[in-house]
């Protein structure tokens, strides 16, 4: 009889009988990793967050204990095969980094305007050819990377996302900076890089804050007067396009420093472009030398 007492105890305390709902079928990697453990003694507490990882495991599905694990602040699913964000990640409502570049997703849930605490958002490397307007309900995003994917276009309320910091959109088919972009008053990078941009419109002048800004690898015909007008820039990338001429104003842009040349260098970018005589062998000359010959054009 103890004997037959001791295996029930020992089934009721099984971590996965006690999660909610019906019993789940557990992929081999799950049996792996719970290894007998109630799911929840596999989080990370750190100093500021409460973390979970399950980084290049090869998933094609989100295990559902996942959305039983109501702590977690910082989720990090990259580098999988993962397809459908299911809905019930809208209950991670302490959720504050989300990563889930490197997979397979097409579309995210509405239920993502359920993430308020939400900052940080890593969703580069997926399949996406669009992204649901209720985004931008998540108020406290500050940090947004959708490069790699699909898309041509935002939803207009991207607009309300006032506390956003960083922008890439890089390695996608916008064939202009969709306009809401130009409403982001805080944002201090953008990456706009391999993408159909064929011109930057007046309204990049609005971005008061931006202090890197990379365009390079598009077919920009043209360097407009009002990015002249953005002072803040410390980095500017517009190399390999199609620009001829650089406009008077360029001095405008005193925090640029120098002509930089590695990609990771602050500074101005402008190489592999077709420009006209004598600006090439001004920019070989340096920054100083570039703005002193626009100066004088300017004021002659």
């Amino acid at each position: 009889m103890g004997a037959k007492q001791s295996r029930t105890s020992s089934r009721d305390k099984d971590p996965k009988r006690l999660l909610p709902g019906k019993r789940q079928k557990f992929s081999s990697w799950d049996d792996a990793l719970l290894l007998g453990k109630d799911p929840r003694s596999l989080l990370k507490r750190g100093m500021r967050h409460v973390s979970f990882s399950l980084v290049t495991k090869g998933m094609t599905d989100f295990p559902d204990f996942l959305w039983g694990l109501l702590e977690v602040q910082k989720l990090n699913l990259s580098h999988n095969q993962l397809q459908v964000l299911p809905p019930e990640v809208g209950r991670l409502t302490r959720i504050v980094v989300l990563n889930l570049c490197g997979n397979r997703l097409k579309s995210l849930p509405r239920e993502v305007s359920l993430l308020q605490n939400l900052k940080v958002l890593f969703l580069n490397m997926n399949c996406l050819a669009e992204v649901p307007a209720e985004l931008s309900l998540c108020r406290s995003l500050e940090v947004l990377s959708m490069s790699h994917n699909s898309l041509s276009q935002l939803p207009a309320s991207f607009a309300d996302l006032s506390r956003l910091r960083k922008l890439n959109l890089s390695n996608n088919y916008f064939a202009h900076i969709p306009v809401c972009v130009f409403s982001l008053k805080e944002l201090d990078f953008l990456h706009v890089g391999s993408n159909r941009l064929e011109n930057i419109a007046e309204s990049i002048q609005c971005l008061a804050s931006l202090q890197i800004f990379i365009a390079e690898s598009n077919n920009i015909h043209s360097f407009p007067r009002s990015l002249c007008l953005v002072t803040s820039l410390e980095l500017l990338n517009l190399s390999n396009n199609d620009i001829q001429t650089l406009p008077d104003e360029l001095y405008l842009l005193c925090r640029l420093g120098r002509i930089a040349w590695n990609p990771m260098d602050k500074g101005l970018h402008i190489s592999h472009n077709p420009l006209s005589k004598p600006l090439p062998e001004l920019v070989e000359g340096g920054l100083e030398m570039l703005y002193s010959y626009l100066k004088d054009k300017k004021h002659n």
